[in-house]
């Protein structure tokens, strides 16, 4: 057993500890703000003893919170996260006095556990920053907090003269039009809106083919954005040669020719953005047909289902049917002679000369049973019981085949009910031969009241669809019925 003395002092030791690990962070209070002297600003701090005071703002949520204090010399459009932060935050942005603070702007979660601030400063405004802990009873704690601030400015290739050059393929580069501006007597791609914002790009390629730009945000672009690709050397004497307003663009390129990239914000608030230009992918080929089960009385639609994700569109469409016929365009059709198995296959071509191929196999299958022969009584008693026969011939493939017995009620002259089935293999038989389905029907006196009855038969292939549909029902003529 350890000394009593010994225990009291490692009892000391552990509130010692306890106590530096909470200590309140130096700008704990609103008063001991950390004044940010400049742009860009990066803190880390411990916020495990951070506290809220009395006087703190209650309308953004507070379990414990610091502080930072910024006064910008001019007017600028201001960035405030905690990315990077291993706690749940609350950002907000403040003006005014301790006690007596008008709200900037708050974020809590800006896709995830960290937040994140945007807003319009004013030079000789001083804007104060509460980090808090987010949720009740402190939430998850305070912990590691990393605070930026940095001014959102305009891209370095905001204008013409300063457009950033493409060196090599692929290519990325990080781009923010939250602050873009669009010079006097800049273009507007043709095919969109007028832009707020834009930057430049040039690009010489190497290699003559077809490239492809596009933006990228993790957090949503939050504007619509647009394209425009343009030949010269001044903005006097640019001249368009593709435009697409929307992600992504696709275009033709020739190896030497300098190509200028205008990408613009056509409308909304903007997110920082990744631009990227890489050589544009191949066309995918694809095709459909109608019907899924074709027969040599059918006459196939095709469709081109093709697309292109460089959205430079498909220009031509060539089919070849398999059997030696050929197509163009996007929905031809064709008919074949016999029954096989054929391979279809689609190229397509792209307005900019890419090109893709698909194949696939149509099988031809022409199924077909008719009825050939359907024997019902002349006439017939109550209670008498008769056979009826059905013969059902086929000289293709052998059938599973369903044969309906039905006869006609007394309510109408042509409803018919349902009195029988029967279910069986029906081989392949040459000229009339027929396969029998025999049924036993006792005549009822509802029959003899109505003087007469009429028997209908309907074959139905099971696994697959008749390709003559027309023969498969036949309506006998009337069995007459007697007392």
């Amino acid at each position: 057993m350890k000394p009593i003395g010994a225990v009291l002092l490692l009892l000391v030791a552990s509130l010692v500890f306890v106590s530096a690990a909470r200590a309140q962070p130096a700008n704990d209070d609103f008063s001991n703000a950390v004044v940010i002297g400049s742009l860009p600003f990066t803190s880390s701090l411990d916020t495990r003893g951070a506290t809220a005071a009395p006087d703190d703002p209650i309308d953004c949520a507070n379990n414990g919170s610091v502080w930072y204090a910024f006064t910008p010399a001019t007017d600028m459009l201001i960035a405030a996260d905690t990315f990077g932060s291993n706690y749940d935050t609350v950002l907000s942005a403040w003006t005014g006095t301790q006690g007596a603070l008008s709200r900037v702007a708050c974020n809590d979660d800006f896709g995830g556990l960290q937040s994140q601030v945007t807003f319009d400063a004013t030079a000789g405004t001083t804007y104060y920053f509460m980090v808090a802990i987010c949720c009740g009873n402190g939430g998850s704690g305070g912990a590691d907090l990393v605070f930026h601030v940095h001014e959102i400015a305009p891209p370095p290739n905001d204008d013409f003269a300063n457009a950033t050059q493409v060196t090599s393929i692929p290519f990325a580069d990080d781009l923010d039009l939250t602050e873009a501006t669009v010079e006097p007597g800049e273009p507007s791609p043709s095919c969109g809106s007028t832009p707020i914002g834009t930057a430049w790009y040039s690009f010489t390629p190497s290699v003559t083919q077809s490239y492809f730009g596009a933006l990228t945000s993790n957090s949503g672009l939050g504007f619509v954005p647009e394209f425009g690709i343009f030949t010269g050397s001044s903005l006097g004497t640019l001249r368009e040669v593709a435009c697409h307003f929307g992600n992504p663009i696709g275009f033709h390129a020739t190896a030497g020719t300098t190509y200028y990239i205008q990408v613009a914000n056509g409308g909304g608030g903007g997110n920082p953005a990744r631009f990227t230009l890489t050589v544009a992918p191949q066309p995918q080929a694809a095709f459909s047909f109608y019907p899924p089960d074709p027969s040599v009385f059918d006459t196939i639609q095709f469709y081109d289902q093709s697309f292109d994700p460089a959205q430079i569109g498909i220009q031509s469409e060539a089919w070849s049917f398999g059997d030696g016929a050929t197509g163009t365009g996007c929905c031809p059709t064709h008919r074949y002679a016999a029954d096989g198995a054929y391979t279809v296959t689609l190229t397509v071509q792209t307005f900019d000369g890419r090109t893709a191929s698909t194949s696939q196999t149509v099988s031809v299958k022409t199924h077909d049973v008719a009825i050939k022969k359907f024997t019902v009584p002349q006439s017939a008693s109550v209670g008498q019981t008769r056979q009826i026969v059905v013969g059902v011939g086929d000289l293709r493939y052998p059938e599973m085949v369903q044969v309906q017995l039905l006869k006609s009620t007394t309510s109408s002259c042509c409803t018919f009910q349902q009195i029988g089935t029967l279910t069986q293999s029906v081989p392949v038989r040459s000229a009339n031969r027929t396969t029998s389905f025999s049924f036993n029907y006792t005549f009822t006196s509802d029959d003899a009241a109505a003087g007469k009855v009429t028997f209908e038969a309907i074959a139905t292939i099971l696994s697959a669809r008749d390709a003559i549909p027309g023969d498969n029902t036949v309506i006998a003529l009337p069995t007459k019925v007697s007392r």
